[in-house]
């Protein structure tokens, strides 16, 4: 009678399928790792493009706010000059220089300041602003955002005064000579002779408080664009302080 041995396999201790879940927790777990820091180091990367990009838009915006403070200083010594001349003993005889002083005082675009912000757009409507990783720089670029747009409304403001002012101006300054008066870059001349003025008693009493308004909102604008041009400055110093830029 034939005896049939059957082997029987050992069956594998609980450590093996402990070690073999272990193995595969950690490659899962590395693989989760490579991927979190590579995620990491491409949002580092996008992070910097960003503030150099920024950094170049607010090198922009300190030129242009240099410019508007120089050009309101001048400004402001027009305004000023048509003023003492308007109410002179003989405005007629100052016909060429009211004339002149009138340009500048109607001018709006030479002073209008619009904020490079192509990137300050992408932070904020495409949620990149999450990259800014660090606090101070974000909180103080949101300042930035908020006090440039505040500027660009009130540029919008003194818009309105001027248009008050040419509605009188209209009838006291001769537009054909105003015409004259400008070459092909639309830069002002001082005319060679006293054009005649329709200066009465009422429109002299109606400009002076109009050039009130526009002398006061001119150097209203001129400190908000002082106090801007130092935020910008310091937001500069900020970015290159903490990002390492050249």
């Amino acid at each position: 009678m034939e005896v049939h041995h059957h082997s029987h396999s050992s069956g594998k201790k609980w450590s093996h399928y402990f070690w073999e879940f272990f193995m595969l927790f950690l490659a899962v777990f590395c693989g989760f790792l490579a991927e979190y820091k590579f995620e990491h180091m491409v949002e580092h990367q996008r992070e910097k493009k960003f503030i150099q990009s920024l950094a170049s838009d607010l090198d922009a915006d300190v030129q242009r706010l240099t410019s508007i403070i120089n050009q309101r200083n001048h400004r402001a010594v027009m305004l000023d000059s048509l003023v003492l001349l308007l109410n002179g003993p003989d405005a007629a005889a100052s016909g060429k220089y009211l004339y002149y002083y009138n340009s500048y005082a109607t001018r709006g675009a030479a002073f209008r300041f619009t904020p490079v912000d192509g990137t300050m757009q992408q932070l904020k409507n495409a949620g990149n602003l999450r990259l800014i990783r660090k606090a101070a720089v974000s909180d103080s670029i949101i300042a930035y955002d908020v006090s440039s747009r505040a500027y660009v409304w009130g540029n919008e403001d003194e818009e309105e005064i001027i248009d008050t002012y040419r509605t009188v101006a209209e009838g006291v300054f001769d537009g054909r000579v105003l015409i004259a008066m400008r070459d092909d870059d639309n830069n002002v001349l001082l005319p060679d002779y006293d054009p005649v003025l329709r200066l009465t008693a009422d429109a002299q009493f109606r400009l002076n408080y109009r050039l009130h308004m526009l002398i006061a909102f001119n150097k209203t604008m001129r400190r908000e664009a002082k106090l801007l041009l130092a935020r910008a400055s310091r937001l500069q110093i900020l970015l290159r302080t903490e990002y390492h830029l050249k």
